[in-house]
């Protein structure tokens, strides 16, 4: 009786183990990527966000109510010059792919500060430090300052900028942001 138990207890730590190996728990859904190759041998990457429809969440002290219905933005005085929002990425398929959140802030001594975190799933990560005055063009440049999954050891640049929707069509959004990303893999981890 002891044998049999033995090996059954023996038999289903190692049938368990293997279900562990073998059979994903998550399986998660990945968009193909669409990666142009840029003449410096980098990657280079193009997102965008309709607004407002891809706005999922904002908040800031000025608005009377943040998105969604129901949130309470803290009034606390040292959030007075934050800005925060989360948003849908989408590729240039205009699939979504994944999710961003966007911190803006006013700050004495640090002066303004942007900041991107843009996760993927499946992929990976990106956190990136834009400027905080936009550039020729109305872009603002942004480096990429680190990254999980696939952009661990990615080094390069983000550029954003508003693009205003001049198709009159009621459906349209008002515009879009549009996140391009220049990127080399340096071949070690960060």
């Amino acid at each position: 009786m002891i044998k049999t138990f033995v090996f059954g207890l023996v038999l289903g730590i190692a049938g368990a183990a293997a279900a562990v190996v073998f059979i994903p728990v998550v399986d998660q859904h990945r968009e193909a990527s669409i990666i142009t190759v840029t003449p410096n041998g980098g990657n280079s990457e193009t997102f965008h966000i309709n607004v407002p429809m891809d706005r999922i969440m904002v908040g800031s002290p000025a608005r009377r109510q943040p998105l969604p219905v129901g949130l309470q933005w803290p009034e606390d005085e040292s959030l007075a010059e934050l800005r925060s929002e989360l948003f849908k990425v989408r590729n240039e398929r205009d699939a979504v792919i994944g999710i961003a959140s966007r911190m803006a802030a006013k700050d004495e001594v640090a002066g303004d500060v942007i900041e991107w975190v843009l996760h993927f799933p499946a992929r990976g990560s990106m956190f990136v430090r834009m400027q905080s005055d936009a550039a020729g063009g109305g872009y603002r440049l942004g480096e990429i300052r680190t990254g999980s999954g696939e952009f661990r050891s990615y080094v390069g640049s983000v550029t954003e900028r508003w693009v205003a929707d001049t198709s009159g069509s009621e459906d349209a959004p008002a515009g879009r942001i549009e996140l391009v990303s220049r990127f080399v893999g340096t071949g070690e981890e960060l």
